[in-house]
């Protein structure tokens, strides 16, 4: 969606009503940007990961998973293996239910920029970039 260089009607639309709400809710143009290629990533990512996946539906997964952990060897992947049989073979596992999770921690996160002044430029993070503090009222 993203790679067009001449982007359609709908992405344009997406991203003028992106820009403004955040720009209405007091963002800068860089937490802007930073908070639009966060949320495209996130939502891409997950859409990506989910259409990838080798099952179409939640109840496909206990097969599929038991299939998966009996080809692991238990003493190399303990962890693993726990928390497969303790959550997601657990009844009601949906992984779709992830992305409203993973939404809300990403949200969380974008309110936090919202809130944050680049640094003194002398303090540079290793990506050559400022980081961020929470800006003082």
């Amino acid at each position: 969606m993203e790679s067009r260089r001449a982007p359609g009607p709908a992405t344009l639309r997406h991203h003028e009503t992106t820009i403004a709400l955040l720009r209405n809710a007091g963002f800068t143009h860089r937490a802007i940007a930073h908070a639009m290629a966060f949320l495209d990533a996130y939502v891409y990512g997950f859409a990506l990961q989910e259409v990838s996946l080798p099952f179409d539906r939640p109840e496909d997964v206990p097969e599929l998973a038991e299939a998966i952990l009996a080809q692991m060897p238990a003493d190399e992947y303990p962890n693993f293996i726990e928390f497969a049989r303790e959550h997601v073979l657990q009844p009601g596992y949906d992984f779709g239910d992830e992305f409203d999770v993973g939404l809300g921690m990403a949200l969380d996160g974008i309110a936090t920029l919202r809130r944050c002044t680049p640094r003194d430029p002398s303090r540079q993070l290793a990506t050559g970039q400022p980081s961020l503090k929470p800006a003082t009222v």
